[in-house]
């Protein structure tokens, strides 16, 4: 009798694996963090190599904690960094370069000539993505132009292409797929028929040799071939996001949810319209149960958040660690004027300014460390009612409240900040890993261990709510600011 459901969650800086029960709570969990290499400025890389042992050792160490055998698990679901691209050789498994991480801007000038007329709208209509460095398609491309004799490897089916999840799916069955939330962000595949576009293949140079099958976000995909959990399905995969969404049980139309991590991702569901954005937002995949309708969300993404609490530790070392953020903002009364637009690769949504730098814009003699910190969090905010406007606009849909998680939601200045900015509840739920706890969903009705998305919809608890209490007038002043340091930090980087 299985009593366990287990799932992979590889992030952008750290790789997890989860043991989950039948009420949704964790029973062990392991982590590990992976190096961030940058080889210049604008590129950022993962060793892949590094994230599979990562992800081995995490395992190993949860299911240990658990005192669990694969005869326990019903299932086991992925959840990765979704546009990070990896290049792997077919027969031995191992990564023939680097991976290019999401942040990752190499293909700003390859981006630039794939919209020759028409600019980076060329393939929004197939694919709902502007052409931008974010997605993985022309960072496939990329590899293929500029690791020697790559491209004559792929023509000959000796490599392989994909993203976190596909490479992961791999190492542990021997299967190469990707689900429908991560083509999605590939600029490879069709919104509406879900599968490998030859046109789009064709134009940006990707040969269909190197992609695996797109299969559905729930259901089962491979059997691990051994180790702890030899003989476990694989029965769901999602992009981390789109994960973060079935962890928050937004499943019906309308229902939105803001994860803050590394980035800043909001999501809203539009069910099974495809909804166009006409304000820089995304139109993407938000996860398919078997081969029924997909489901579709307008995805607003916002390239830094708690990066930059992380540069603040790192890079300038003004506090110990993340969580030293909140008490130092909090010594001052507000952001004394000071903005920080945290632009280190470019704007994502609704701007879409790869040209953007980063900027800490109205310094006076007045200005302190605190106020620094406290620009610091409050540009994620400013940020989430950028993608909001924008999404109210596009897709007319006011919401009633923001579901939010993520490792920032700990933060309750930045929350608090959060809801006075939006002018909405935001509402932080008992389980804040929602990534890891979406995938787990999957592989769990997949597999029968829970029996429909209602019943994952019951295990759904608040945890805190913040109220909105700023004035409308102190609002729309501090956006003001706002708005004025985004167009300082824009057309720094040459075209």
């Amino acid at each position: 009798m299985t009593r366990l459901v287990g799932a992979i969650d590889q992030g952008t800086t750290s790789t997890r694996f989860a043991l989950v029960d039948k009420s949704g709570g964790f029973v062990a969990m392991a982590q590990k963090e992976h190096r961030q290499h940058y080889p210049q400025p604008g590129w950022v890389e993962h060793d892949p190599s590094e994230i599979w042992e990562s992800t081995q050792a995490v395992i190993t160490e949860a299911m240990d904690a658990a005192g669990a055998t694969a005869s326990d698990l019903a299932g086991v679901g992925i959840a990765n960094q979704r546009e990070t691209t990896v290049m792997w050789d077919r027969g031995t498994g191992e990564p023939v370069a680097n991976a290019i991480v999401w942040q990752d801007t190499r293909t700003d000038a390859l981006c630039r000539m794939l919209g020759v007329d028409e600019g980076p709208d060329r393939f929004r209509e197939a694919t709902g993505l502007p052409l931008a460095t974010y997605f993985s398609g022309p960072k496939i491309r990329w590899l293929l132009d500029n690791m020697s004799g790559l491209r004559d490897r792929a023509d000959r089916g000796s490599v392989l292409a994909g993203t976190i999840d596909s490479y992961l799916l791999w190492k542990l069955t021997g299967r190469h797929a990707t689900d429908v939330t991560n083509a999605s962000r590939t600029m490879l595949m069709s919104l509406a028929s879900l599968q490998w576009d030859g046109g789009l293949l064709g134009d940006i140079g990707v040969p269909r040799s190197v992609l695996g099958d797109i299969v559905p976000s729930v259901g089962t995909i491979a059997a691990i071939d051994g180790g702890p959990l030899g003989g476990v399905p694989v029965a769901g995969m999602l992009g981390d996001q789109q994960a973060a969404m079935f962890g928050q049980a937004c499943f019906a139309q309308g229902d939105a949810k803001n994860t803050y991590g590394t980035g800043c991702f909001m999501l809203v569901n539009t069910g099974t319209r495809i909804a166009r954005s006409g304000h820089g937002l995304l139109t993407t995949v938000a996860y398919q149960v078997g081969h029924g309708k997909a489901r579709y969300a307008l995805e607003g993404s916002v390239a830094i958040a708690g990066a930059g609490v992380q540069w603040l530790r790192d890079n300038l070392r003004m506090v110990p660690d993340a969580a030293a953020v909140e008490a130092l903002a909090a010594g001052v009364a507000d952001n004394g004027g000071v903005y920080f637009v945290p632009a280190f690769s470019g704007l994502f949504a609704p701007y879409w300014r790869s040209d953007a730098r980063g900027i800490i814009a109205g310094l006076t003699r007045f200005a302190e460390a605190g106020h620094i910190a406290r620009a610091v969090l409050e540009a994620t905010a400013y940020q989430t009612l950028d993608v909001l406007d924008a999404m109210r606009s596009d897709a007319a849909i006011e919401l009633s409240e923001l579901r939010v998680d993520g490792g920032m939601v700990g933060n309750e200045l930045l929350m608090q900040f959060q809801a006075d900015l939006l002018g909405l509840p935001v509402v932080r739920p008992v389980v804040t890993e929602t990534t890891v706890l979406g995938a787990a969903y999957a592989a769990g009705l997949a597999t029968g261990f829970w029996s429909s998305p209602d019943e994952l919809r019951t295990m759904w608890h608040e945890d805190k709510r913040w109220e909105p209490r700023m004035e409308a007038g102190e609002r729309d002043r501090l956006y003001s600011g706002w708005k004025k340091a985004v167009d300082k930090s824009l057309g720094w980087e040459e075209q």
